[in-house]
């Protein structure tokens, strides 16, 4: 009984696989662009960096919605009158193409 202290230690060798470096870079990539790509992750800033030419709502055309760039635009023109409502629809504007621009992307995901 004297070999009761003693402890027995199995080491079992494992073959590890050779990771493949494209695939862990693929991998990073995805969860760095949120499996979206660089187009995905960059198209609702490029929208709001549109969205902020005055006047023109670029950002609402980049997102395909011309109806409301071009309505936004006519609806500007009585609210130049009124320089607070006309702020209110251009910051608004800034966010919806920003809002809209995510949302394409989401779906396309």
């Amino acid at each position: 009984m004297e070999y009761e202290d003693e402890v027995i230690e199995v080491v079992v060798p494992v073959d590890e696989p050779n990771l493949d470096k494209i695939a862990v870079s693929k991998t990073i990539w995805n969860e760095i662009t949120a499996g979206v790509g660089i187009w995905g992750a960059f198209r609702p800033i490029f929208a709001v960096v549109l969205s902020l030419v005055p006047f023109l709502f670029l950002g609402q055309h980049f997102n395909r919605n011309h109806r409301r760039g071009r309505d936004w635009f006519l609806l500007q023109i009585p609210l130049a009158f009124t320089l607070v409502l006309w702020v209110l629809l251009y910051l608004w504007s800034i966010f919806d193409a920003w809002r809209d621009s995510s949302r394409i992307v989401s779906n396309a995901s």
